[in-house]
């Protein structure tokens, strides 16, 4: 398999906001879109919405947040649950891609950057998001696979 053409998105679920980053259509590189505040999730969602409208994405990659022993944990279920509103609000398919580390590995990029403490906050998780998604790329730039899983049914085992 080759790797897919087209633009994806990168969602990085908190419970407090979502960073969402894009790709460019040969998937070469994923840049920080917005973040969006998840606290009204009506008006999260319609957000969302529109940003998956105007880059018209082949698919989401959204961070699947288990704990350092690959264990789901509650910030997992909640993730997963809005992930699927995602995918209901939007028509778009969401694949689920290890997010370990991420934030940790954002926070350090932005420091780097010469980003202060205040100022990272407001935009780590759009960092977040566009670690997620370039490790995704890469990955199936190098194997030719998609990366991480399918989100699962509600019905199945998270």
């Amino acid at each position: 398999m080759t790797f897919r053409r087209g633009r994806r998105l990168g969602l990085d679920i908190g419970s407090v906001r979502i960073g969402v980053a894009a790709s460019d259509p040969e998937g070469i590189l994923a840049t920080p879109l917005t973040v969006v505040r998840r606290k009204d999730e009506p008006a999260a969602l319609r957000e969302l919405r529109e940003v998956v409208a105007e880059y018209e994405p082949i698919e989401l990659l959204a961070g699947d947040p288990k704990s350092l022993d690959g264990a789901a944990r509650a910030a997992a279920a909640s993730a997963l649950e809005f992930a699927r509103k995602v995918a209901a609000a939007t028509g778009t398919p969401i694949r689920l891609v290890d997010e370990r580390f991420t934030t940790v590995e954002a926070h350090h990029a932005l420091a780097a950057a010469g980003k202060s403490s205040r100022q990272r906050r407001e935009i780590v998780d759009a960092q977040a998001a566009v670690i997620i998604l370039q490790n995704a790329l890469e990955f199936e730039h190098n194997t030719g696979v998609p990366a991480g899983r399918e989100m699962p049914d509600e019905e199945s085992e998270q």
